[in-house]
């Protein structure tokens, strides 16, 4: 860096980026005098950009001067951060969902109207549906995706796809939204999705939280030639529902999937 370019920086800007950049999956909280400690600075130079992260909500107080990410980070673009407590909290569920189907099965969340994949359970089978984390897919064109919608009402759903087209995907994917409000209406009242392409089948159902607001959503996906075996899929639909019912306790839903 020249010593022109050294004259445009911002100090407490770039502390403030730095003290961010702390965290990670090993370093989730993070106390205000560790921060000055890892900028070789003392922690008193630090209160101002602290507090400013705080203001805003880019850092969470959890402690005394002991901070977290907080929920603009998340808003901004780092929905896998955000997302790490329902991560958390639901791996070990859909692990064992995983482990007692002999399934691919996974976590996604929503942005807009895209689905964000953000933890699987491989199926160990050699031949297996895996998607991996940070696949992105339309909402509307996959069982998970349409399970994240099933929290919109039809006024919300035309407001989310205002403008925008969804034609141009295979069958059996919506291709209008009539179409989208019409199956959304089917698997809302059905508590769960489905959805079949590639010689595979995915079935999903919500994640909610307290108020009953779709968080997120969970799946089991496999090759058709298990999936439409007789009895699977009701069986499978259970397991779904079970293990939702265990997650949303956890992360304070209990609403149960009905």
């Amino acid at each position: 860096m020249s010593t022109t370019e050294k004259n445009y920086t911002v100090p407490a800007l770039q502390k403030g980026l730095q003290i961010l950049e702390m965290f990670d999956s090993n370093q989730r909280r993070i106390s205000q005098a560790d921060m000055a400690t890892n900028l070789n600075v003392s922690s008193n130079s630090l209160y101002r950009v602290v507090q400013t992260l705080s203001s805003m909500g880019y850092l969470n107080k959890v402690g005394i001067n002991t901070y977290e990410l907080g929920s603009q980070v998340v808003s901004r673009g780092f929905s896998y951060l955000g997302s790490r407590e329902i991560v958390e909290v639901a791996a070990p569920f859909i692990t064992q969902l995983r482990d007692s189907t002999s399934l691919s099965s996974h976590l996604a969340i929503r942005e807009g109207n895209e689905t964000l994949y953000v933890f699987r359970a491989l199926a160990l089978q050699r031949i297996s549906v895996n998607v991996p984390v940070g696949t992105r897919f339309p909402c509307h064109t996959t069982a998970m995706g349409r399970a994240l919608l099933l929290g919109m009402s039809p006024a919300e759903l035309s407001i989310l796809y205002q403008g925008q087209r969804l034609d141009g995907y295979p069958d059996p994917a919506p291709q209008t939204l009539p179409d989208l409000i019409v199956i959304c209406e089917k698997e809302r009242a059905q508590s769960w999705s489905l959805h079949y392409s590639d010689h595979s089948t995915a079935i999903a159902v919500p994640i909610r939280n307290f108020t009953g607001d779709v968080v997120a959503a969970i799946n089991v996906s496999g090759p058709d030639v298990i999936m439409h075996k007789e009895g699977v899929q009701e069986r499978l639909i259970n397991d779904l529902k079970a293990t939702a019912d265990m997650i949303m306790k956890e992360v304070g839903g209990g609403l149960g999937v009905i």
